[in-house]
């Protein structure tokens, strides 16, 4: 019995796994260093000696009112320049003139006329109706005619 159960043994299914591997790559920053910058301002002092010029100037203003025909021109007498400022102004003559007269006259006359006028009178229905809708009650009434 040895030998069926020897046969049997080594007739029997074997699993034998089939391996893959697999390559992975990746990447990540190492830091290998720093740089650090640094400025440096240097100050140096200039002696310089310029000649500087400066002008103080007046202006006096001095009132003319004259009427002229046309602006005056900027001119110059000595160290003084003289700038003329003018102004437009409007001069308006207002006159009354009679050009005619009109002359009104009212006569008034009185008339007789005949004339038909048509009056209107209304009149109004009140009608009270039941659940089906039947006329149950109507009332009518007349407003009576105003006379002057």
């Amino acid at each position: 019995m040895n030998d069926a159960n020897d046969r049997k043994d080594s007739e029997t299914e074997k699993i034998i796994p089939v391996v893959v591997e697999d390559l992975v790559v990746d990447r990540r920053p190492v830091k290998t260093g720093s740089v650090r910058v640094q400025k440096h301002v240097e100050k140096r002092v200039h002696d310089i000696d310029l000649p500087l010029l400066r002008d103080d100037v007046q202006v006096k203003r001095v009132p003319v009112n004259r009427v002229v025909k046309e602006e005056p021109p900027v001119r110059k007498s000595g160290d003084t320049i003289i700038v003329p400022v003018v102004e437009e102004e409007v001069v308006i003559t207002k006159r009354l003139i009679l050009k005619e007269e009109l002359h009104v006259v009212r006569h008034r006359t009185v008339e007789r006329a005949k004339k038909q006028v048509t009056l209107e009178s209304e009149r109004a229905e009140v009608q009270r109706l039941d659940e089906q809708g039947r006329v149950v009650e109507t009332s009518a009434r007349r407003h009576p005619a105003k006379r002057n």
